[in-house]
């Protein structure tokens, strides 16, 4: 899972995430050309978005850091912008 998506990392790229919170287990991965997480935590206190952005962060092999969330605190469609 580490780095499986570090052919996104770009300074400055948006990347585009579907979120399932409350899922099964935690997952990243491509279906259909789209980037989709699913995270066990709940959606509650901006929990589910930490969470989201770690398992992210690990899959582009960037610090968790470089991630800033830009569109979508509140909904499932998010939107990520790599920082430089």
């Amino acid at each position: 899972m580490k780095g499986e998506l570090a052919h996104l990392v770009q300074p400055g790229a948006e990347i585009a995430v579907r979120v399932t919170p409350r899922a099964s287990r935690n997952a990243v991965e491509v279906v259909e050309g789209s980037v989709r997480v699913r995270v066990t935590t709940a959606p509650e206190g901006g929990k589910a978005n930490a969470d989201v952005q770690k398992l992210l962060a690990r899959a582009l092999g960037v610090p968790k850091s470089r991630l800033a969330l830009i569109r979508g605190t509140t909904a499932r469609d998010k939107v990520f912008r790599i920082e430089a």
